[in-house]
């Protein structure tokens, strides 16, 4: 079994490789310090299972797993936390299983034996227990079989057309799975609804400009294409404007 470790801790990866390899000397070990190096290795190694931490920099537990579950095939998660029992009834209820810190050998083998494979709905319900849990920091889409990251503060807007969502981003356009509903509510402080099929980076706007009839359009930095703001949402993105976050 190919396994990887993810902790940024590194005295915390040697107990997991230690115990891991007194278990069964024929697994296949491979670390990582985050949740983003973590899912360079993933895409790179396919694991079969990961060891993966919650609280970590750069990009925690719970966003690397989600972006995970895009792999094919999906590794099965296996969530390290310091959590204390009370929280990890949340781990219980959704079905993901977890080690607590520090873990013992007998947990672990257990553990192994009946690992989960993680869904988006999962980690979701998991991150709405945690109040701790920080955002998303990327989306992630799948070109080519690969992984592809969209940093959040890079994106200058999503437009939907019909069942699709199209992110533009750096000069790039990529198509997401995420629902603009989903996505305003995560990100509402950072991006404003300007028309029902389109949410534009606040930071991004240059200019609100008024068209020959009466109507209004948002001008984004290094975007060519100007965005219509319907008339619904007129006053609302004219009142934020003035009273940016």
């Amino acid at each position: 079994m190919k396994i990887l470790i993810v902790d940024d801790e590194k005295p915390a990866r040697d107990r997991l490789r230690d115990i891991l390899l007194s278990l069964e000397a024929g697994h296949t070990l491979v670390e990582a310090q985050n949740g983003l190096e973590a899912l360079k290795v993933a895409e790179r190694e396919h694991p079969d299972v990961v060891l993966l931490d919650i609280r970590m920099p750069v990009m925690d537990g719970l966003e690397s797993a989600e972006h995970m579950a895009a792999l094919t095939p999906v590794p099965a998660v296996i969530f390290t936390t310091a959590y204390d029992e009370h929280a990890l009834k949340a781990f219980d209820a959704n079905a993901v299983d977890y080690l607590l810190k520090p873990v013992r050998a007998e947990r672990l083998a257990s553990s192994l034996e009946r690992a989960k494979i993680i869904q988006r709905a999962q980690i979701a319900a998991i991150q709405n227990q945690d109040p701790d849990h920080s955002r998303r920091t990327h989306l992630s889409a799948v070109t080519q079989g690969k992984i592809q990251l969209i940093p959040i503060d890079e994106i200058c807007y999503f437009k939907a057309d019909q069942k699709y969502v199209t992110v533009c981003w750096s000069g790039n356009e990529t198509l997401i799975d995420d629902s603009l509903v989903s996505l305003e509510e995560q990100f509402r402080d950072t991006f404003m609804r300007i028309h029902r099929n389109a949410l534009v980076s606040i930071t991004h706007i240059e200019a609100l400009e008024k068209t020959t009839d009466g109507s209004y359009q948002i001008k984004l930095k290094g975007v060519e294409e100007k965005l219509p703001v319907s008339r619904r949402h007129t006053r609302e993105v004219k009142l934020s404007l003035k009273n940016p976050p």
